[in-house]
Formats: structure tokens, C-alpha cells, sequence
């Protein structure tokens, strides 16, 4: 058995392609249209996972939109995304000045959470061993549900 994606229901293609390409840093590796169906599936990956999720070896993040609208409840109870970065800090700013909350600081200089506009909590990691703790991270309180 191999891990193959983790599904994710969106309701704006464009915020939510802003959310995980243009601020966590994603990348589209395919896209499909469906009229029957009447949806949209779209597959991200990480940066460096992004070669070998195109020859179908790395897990992505299928964005699922159907065409008719829908609510979206709860976000939180789907569980999360996460994510190994090389600097948990240098990422957190980004975010934060791309207008994403940080609901959870890296206070540890190890992880933090995010949410997506739709309301998935994505966990983003240090790779390897926690930073140093750096202010103002390690005073920041959490921000909202994470």
C-alpha cells in the first residue's frame, strides 16, 4: 500500500490556489475537469516533491470543487495538513505578511498551525532538530482554533 493524496473540498478555486501556492508555496502539478461530475480536481505538491509527484511517486493535496455550491462546516474536524519546512520561522513571516494568521506560533522553533481559507488546519514542522527559540514567536499567544 502506498500513500497516494489527501482530499480537500474548496469553494473558490482562486483563494484557495492563493492560500496553498502562492503563501504556503505549493505548486499545481495537475489539474482535471470534469462536466459530467461537474467538478474540479486540482493536485499540489511540495516544491520538492514536485518531480516525482508528476511520475506518481510523492503524496499531494487534491483541491476537490464542485461546480454547484455547497457549505463547507467544520474544517478542524477533518484533522491536518502537514508540512516539513527548512526554516519553521522564515515561513511563519512569510505567511503572516501574506495576511495569514498564525493560529499556533512556533514558540517551540519546531511547529506551528495555519488555516486555509476553507478552514483545514495545516501543520507546518522544522525539519530535523527546533530552532532556537526567537522571538516574537516564543511570547506570541495562539490566535483563534488550530
Amino acid at each position: 500500500m502506498r500513500y497516494l493524496h489527501t482530499m480537500v473540498r474548496v469553494r473558490d478555486i482562486d483563494e484557495s490556489l492563493d492560500f496553498y501556492c502562492n503563501k504556503l508555496g505549493l505548486e499545481e502539478v495537475r489539474r482535471m475537469d470534469s462536466e459530467a461530475g461537474r467538478f474540479t480536481l486540482i493536485f499540489l505538491a511540495a516544491p520538492e516533491d514536485v518531480d516525482t509527484a508528476k511520475a506518481g511517486g510523492a503524496p499531494m493535496v487534491e483541491l476537490t470543487y464542485n461546480w454547484d455550491p455547497e457549505d463547507y462546516q467544520g474544517g478542524r474536524n477533518f484533522g491536518h495538513l502537514a508540512y516539513a519546512v527548512d526554516d519553521i520561522y522564515e515561513t511563519c513571516d512569510r505567511l503572516a505578511k501574506g495576511g495569514v494568521t498564525i493560529n499556533r506560533p512556533p514558540r517551540d522553533g519546531h511547529m506551528a498551525f495555519v488555516r486555509s481559507p476553507d478552514g483545514i488546519s495545516i501543520e507546518i514542522l522544522q525539519k530535523g532538530e527546533a530552532l532556537p527559540k526567537s522571538e516574537p514567536w516564543a511570547s506570541m499567544p495562539n490566535t483563534g482554533a488550530w
